[in-house]
């Protein structure tokens, strides 16, 4: 039986959660097995800016963070559950890949 890996990339982790939560009550629905959510590694974006619009003055600088969080699920590739995972509707800030292995 082949497996599909589905990866999760996305700036809110609770939004993450909630789509792992829906794909794992359609594997259990549909009797597949099924592995993770598996949290991975996040990945902080920083960002410099300068405060001062104009170019005088002291150089001071503020920093911005976006977070990139990352959810990977394995589920058994079967038909109908494949079916069900693609009818999830899937927020737009939430990047998802499905590889079949």
């Amino acid at each position: 039986m082949q497996k599909a890996r589905i990866k999760l990339i996305g700036p809110d982790a609770k939004v993450l959660d909630k789509v792992c939560e829906e794909i794992k009550e359609i594997s259990k629905r549909t009797g597949v097995e099924y592995s993770g959510p598996v949290p991975l590694p996040v990945k902080k974006l920083k960002i410099p800016v300068r405060k001062s619009p104009c170019g005088n003055g002291t150089g001071t600088f503020e920093c911005w963070e976006m977070r990139i969080h990352k959810r990977l699920v394995d589920i058994e590739a079967d038909e109908r559950t494949l079916r069900q995972v693609m009818r999830i509707t899937i927020p737009d800030k939430v990047h998802v890949e499905i590889v079949l292995k």
